[in-house]
């Protein structure tokens, strides 16, 4: 069972009832960007997620073959409560390093980019965590976990973690002590040097009590949200790219070729003493902090929220069928996916260029109706035609009456 799946209109439901809870108490925990970035890395990690996944899931499936030193039945409660506690001490380790070196912190960056602090923080997710994230659940594997219980332990600490991304919930008494609540998970997403590196369980903080890696949110040190280095973008795929680039911009500049090969394992933010020298990177005066804005037109806003919301159900859509789609139906999908929310956020930052960018979007849908069907990601109809090209159409016509809108407030 695919509880994410089943998961996704509750986390609307929350998001609508946190935004009105805003509302009621007079404060402002939401932009529009923030939001549709955040939620449109989420979209694009879902949509990377169903052609990833296998790589996750067959090497846990080979150690488990190979390399478990028990064989644990899925049948026993005691076997899923023992899976859900190693699991989320897996977890722990992972999401530690994730911060304490470069090569995993370019993955999980992106979960902390985000300069508010609400549920749809939650939601921003990485898409190349993949990559090394199998690593440190082995240890389940060669514990003899079956892959049913490990599937299934993961989704539920993911959905755990939904929750404490919100800035309404105050602390809460003794559950402080054993489990992650929104107070200390508020401190983990802060960049205080106060917070700076703690508080890494998913649902028990109290592997953060036992080595040394827990802090308690202070009133007196509100939490500054965002990374060091931040991310001046509102564009999802230069969001999974940019500490990456960072790290091979340094890599290629490097004189030393074992510099090139540790920079990225060492400690996060280590640097070539060469590169350091000769590109020195400011990092910003906390005391001088200002959220990243760019200045949009309502129109334009409203515009880029509605094209969002199509992509959303582009995405939920491929989630659904995922199982039943051919592999190049999911590349066509996600590939439209990737090319749409890269063009909702050059729309976001104002870009230049971001008029024409969304005019070739549009006009991609034609070769889409076309190569889709062929692919398998949608029958060939009628209604597809028509719905795809008026949905074009109508595009056009509301980007027009942006474009028209700025002209305007520009002369």
């Amino acid at each position: 069972m695919n509880f994410i799946l089943y998961a996704v209109p509750f986390f609307v439901v929350l998001i609508v009832l946190e935004l009105i809870v805003d509302r009621w108490r007079g404060v402002s925990n939401y932009r529009l960007a923030d939001a549709i970035n955040s939620l449109s890395t989420g979209v694009l990690s879902t949509t990377t997620g169903l052609l990833t996944k296998g790589v996750g899931l067959v090497t846990y499936a080979f150690a488990l073959k190979h390399l478990a030193v028990i064989e644990l039945s899925a049948e026993s409660a005691w076997v899923w409560v023992f899976a859900f506690v190693l699991y989320d001490l897996c977890y722990y380790w992972l999401h530690r390093m994730g911060h304490e070196r470069n090569i995993l912190w370019a993955a999980h960056s992106v979960h902390h980019q985000s300069e508010d602090y609400n549920l749809s923080t939650a939601l921003r997710q990485t898409s190349t965590g993949f990559l090394l994230s199998w690593i440190f659940y082995l240890p389940m594997a060669v514990l003899g976990v079956p892959l049913l219980v490990f599937v299934s332990v993961a989704a539920l600490n993911l959905l755990y973690q939904f929750w404490v991304h919100t800035r309404h919930i105050p602390k809460l008494g003794w559950f402080e002590w054993f489990f992650v609540t929104p107070s200390n998970h508020r401190a983990h997403h802060a960049q205080n040097a106060l917070y700076m590196d703690r508080n890494y369980g998913g649902v028990f903080i109290v592997w953060d009590r036992l080595f040394g890696t827990y802090q308690e949110e202070d009133d007196n040190d509100p939490a500054i949200f965002g990374v060091t280095t931040p991310l001046a973008s509102w564009n999802p795929l230069w969001a999974n790219m940019q500490f990456y680039a960072q790290l091979w911009n340094d890599a290629r500049r490097a004189e030393s070729l074992w510099d090139k090969l540790r920079i990225w394992f060492m400690r996060t933010g280590w640097r070539p003493a060469d590169v350091a020298a000769k590109y020195p990177m400011a990092k910003p005066d906390l005391s001088q902090f200002r959220k990243f804005e760019v200045p949009l037109d309502g129109r334009q806003q409203l515009y880029v929220a509605l094209q969002f919301g199509v992509y959303v159900a582009l995405g939920s859509y491929l989630m659904n069928l995922a199982d039943s789609l051919p592999t190049a139906a999911l590349v066509l999908g996600w590939g439209a996916v990737a090319f749409g929310l890269f063009a909702q956020g050059a729309a976001l930052e104002n870009r230049p260029w971001a008029f024409r960018l969304e005019l070739l979007r549009l006009a991609l849908n034609l070769p889409l109706v076309w190569l889709a069907p062929l692919a398998g990601l949608w029958p060939a109809s009628a209604v597809a035609w028509v719905g795809l090209l008026s949905y074009s159409l109508f595009s056009v016509i509301g980007l027009y009456c942006c474009r028209n809108r700025i002209t305007r407030l520009a002369s």
